[in-house]
This record gives C-alpha cells, structure tokens and sequence, in this order.
C-alpha cells in the first residue's frame, strides 16, 4: 500500500494521480458499526471499518446480517453511557440466536474497565480502547500478520461501492494533557499523542484520491497538535502542508483550547485560502468562579480578547462555542455571567449540556448541588437566547450569494454548508445534475435560526 511518495510533505504536495488506493477483496462476511458521542468516535469507527474492508468485510445496515458488530462508546455524559448499555443489552438476544456473531466494544467506555464490562457484559466477544484497532485480530483472523500496519490505516480506506463521501473527519492528536474538573476524556484517552505531519498529509491525499472535498481535523485539543513532535511544528504548519492536497477544497479543525489559539494559527484560517473561516472554540462558562474550579486556566477576559483577536483578522468568520450549565457551585449569579458573556460576543452557534458528574474526575467530588429541575431551565434559558441570536446572524445571508460545498440531499433539496459552517437547503430547478461534491454558488431566499434555504444562483 503506498500513501504518499517518500518525501517532505513540505516541499512538495503530489498530484492525485501519485496515490495509490488499496486494492479491493471480498470473503462474503458482513460487518456493522454503531458508534455515539463525537467526532473523535465517528473517525474512530471509520478506520474499525477500513480494516475490516482490508480483511474482506463488507458492511451492512442490518445488525442481524452482520458476522461481526462493532460498538463505540462514549462516556462524556451519564446519558450517552446509557445508551451505549442499553445497546450492548439489546444485542445478547442476538448472540443467542447466532452464537457464530462476534461482538466487540471500543471507545472511552473501555479504558481501564475490561475487566468489570467483561463481567457485565459476557456476551461481548472483545473490548479495545479508543484507536487500538490492532485489537481486531484477536476476532478477525484474516488481520493476522497485518495487526501492526492497522495503527497507521487511513481511516477511509473502503470498497469502491462505498467511496463516494464529500466531507470526512481525520484525527491528528490523541489525548489530553488538561485536566478539567469535568472531564473524563484524559482518564479514557491519555496524555496528547501527535500524529506526524507526513502521516497526516499522506491520509490527505488519499482521502482526496477517493474523492473528499472537506476534511476536519480533529483532536480533543486540536491546537495543541505538534509539540510533542521532532521540530514541534505546529497546527498552523499542518495547516499550510494540508492546504496544497490537490483535490481538498475546504480545511476545518475542532476542537480547540482558547489557551492553544495563537495568533500564528488565527493569521494560518485568515490567509490560508482553502482553510474555512470557522472556528469552535469552548468557553464552558461565563463566570471566572466556574471556570477557576472547571480548571479551564483561562478567565473571561482572556476569551474576550481571544474572539476580538479572531474577529479583527479573520474576515467573515463564524464562531461556535460550548456551554455546561448546573456545575456544582454554579450560582444564579455565576449563571446570569454566562447568559451576559454570550449576549455580549453574539456568537454564531452554541452548544449547551447539563452537568452530569463523570466518576474519577475531580467534580465527583464535590456535591452536585444544582438541583436537575434548575439544570433543565438553565439548559433552555440558553437555548432561547441563542435561538434570538442564531437567527439574526442568519438573517445577514439573506439576498446574499454564498458558495456551497453539497453533500447529500434531504426532504427533496439539496443540502450543504458554506465556508461559515452555516448549513443551506437549495432547489435546483430544471436541472437533473447531480450536485453532490460539487462547490456551487446559492443564493439565499429565506432564513432561519439553524439554516437557510435558496437557489442555485444565475
């Protein structure tokens, strides 16, 4: 298998033509892939099911024509753990009707607890932490002798039936160094692990290869990419390597730390011409006494003069955020500070969860004194102020022209994103073309909070 001709990434970026793709094999067996949480997982499933197409599976949507299913854990939230429960329970009526099924469990659910779900869950054939997908082997002989080439896989390798997607996530830094009160992720995923930035470029070609116009480059800190690496390039040093793949329109990356955003790497999205002006960057609370004790090392201010900075040197750029609500201590007080904070930035999206304690972290310590009644109208109090915001920022589109990369279509219109990360509905009229993976220019009729809805301009 040849990735990327041996050379510096830097110098040089290959045409498509120089990147080969693996070749295709068929042993008539069936996999399925169920995967929960965040984009880390679903890239995660992505390179589970590029070695199983390696070994000859092929994949299906009907958990009972698979031979092997694969599930992909998150434990962020209490909720998303329960799900993934609740799954692996339904499954045993499964096993007992087909014991030749083999079943296995990756993702953040697994580190440091194989022996305890190995008790809960008997009916489970193997547990693997997140990104050991050499594990495999021991469920999937036909891996056997190939286990070692698996870690460096690239995540969308598949049957040519299969090829054919626009957008695809890649992970360039695994772990965390920080260590939030909250969070459980460096418990599960471990201290920060670069990629080198010629495996990365490398998997960028062959996405390309195989058609991908958009690639988001993932890590729990994303802008932390690089320091443990000879030379400690930065993210904005992959950011320029990436941005001469032939074929790759679009660059995004999430999610990042507003202690890793330099202004080095804020000059990379406003100069780079195939990085998209979107940045996702947490805040978590709006209050300097919750932050202090989420231990996110940073203050209020901090951030203000971090989206000022971003604002003043990317032009257009579109901002998205994370907000928890309810964390223990969290006052009315604290919590009118983060309404305030995010009155005051007006940013494009926000997501917003309800504090649930995450055992071994250092917040399951402490009492989780807001009651679930107050986590809920605190929850809904942001989501009724965005949904103002939202749909203001939206209105600046209307009458516009806006450029669209297409990637599907849904409830009879074509659907796609602008540079921006806004999602947009479109009609095509007297067309029959085909418009998926295309960069097409929509003009914008009408708007609302979370999308618009136009036509293909003239």
């Amino acid at each position: 298998m040849t990735i990327a001709p041996d050379q510096d990434t830097r110098d040089r970026a290959p045409s498509l033509d120089e990147v080969e793709l693996m070749p295709e094999v068929g042993n008539g067996k069936r996999y399925s892939l169920w995967t929960i949480g965040c984009q880390m997982n679903e890239s995660e499933s992505a390179q589970v099911g590029a070695a199983l197409e390696l070994a000859g599976y092929r994949a299906t949507p009907d958990e009972r024509d698979a031979d092997i299913i694969v599930l992909n854990s998150c434990v962020v939230r209490n909720s998303a753990e329960q799900k993934v429960v609740g799954k692996l329970g339904a499954l045993q009526q499964l096993k007992r009707n087909n014991p030749e099924l083999k079943i296995a469990l990756t993702g953040c659910m697994v580190t440091g607890q194989e022996e305890k779900l190995t008790k809960q869950f008997p009916h489970v054939d193997l547990f693997f932490r997140p990104s050991a997908v050499e594990k495999l082997v021991e469920i999937v002989p036909e891996l056997s002798g190939v286990e070692d080439d698996l870690v460096e896989l690239p995540h969308y390798y598949g049957a040519a039936e299969q090829r054919g997607e626009v957008t695809a996530f890649m992970p360039i830094i695994f772990g965390c160094n920080y260590v939030c009160s909250y969070c459980i992720i460096p418990y599960r995923r471990g201290k920060e692990r670069s990629r080198p930035l010629q495996s990365v470029v490398g998997e960028a070609w062959m996405l390309a290869k195989r058609g991908v116009r958009e690639i988001t480059l993932l890590g729990q800190t994303v802008n932390a990419y690089g320091h443990d690496l000879p030379g400690t390039p930065d993210l904005a040093d992959l950011l320029a390597a990436v941005d001469g793949v032939e074929g790759i329109e679009r660059i995004r990356f999430l999610t990042s730390h507003p202690q890793k955003m330099t202004t080095k790497l804020i000059r990379a999205v406003a100069d780079l011409p195939h990085v998209c002006e979107h940045i996702n960057l947490p805040v978590q609370a709006g209050h300097d006494y919750t932050l202090q004790r989420m231990r996110r090392n940073y203050t209020t201010d901090d951030y203000r003069r971090v989206i000022h900075e971003i604002r003043e040197t990317v032009p257009n750029v579109t901002i998205a955020t994370d907000i928890i609500v309810g964390f223990p201590g969290e006052t009315e007080e604290h919590f009118q500070g983060t309404l305030d904070l995010l009155a005051e930035l007006e940013l494009d999206v926000v997501h917003v969860a309800m504090y649930s304690p995450r055992p071994k972290t250092i917040s399951s310590r402490w009492e989780d004194d807001v009651p679930q009644d107050e986590k809920h109208r605190r929850h809904q109090a942001v989501e009724a102020q965005q949904i103002a915001i939202a749909a203001r920022k939206k209105g600046l589109l209307l009458g516009g022209v806006h450029e669209v990369l297409v990637d599907g279509q849904q409830k009879g219109r074509w659907r796609g994103r602008t540079r921006g990360n806004q999602l947009i509905f479109f009609d095509a009229p007297g067309t029959e073309r085909d418009w998926v993976g295309k960069l097409v220019d929509v003009h914008v009729t009408e708007t609302h909070a979370w999308h618009a809805i136009g036509r293909i301009s003239e």
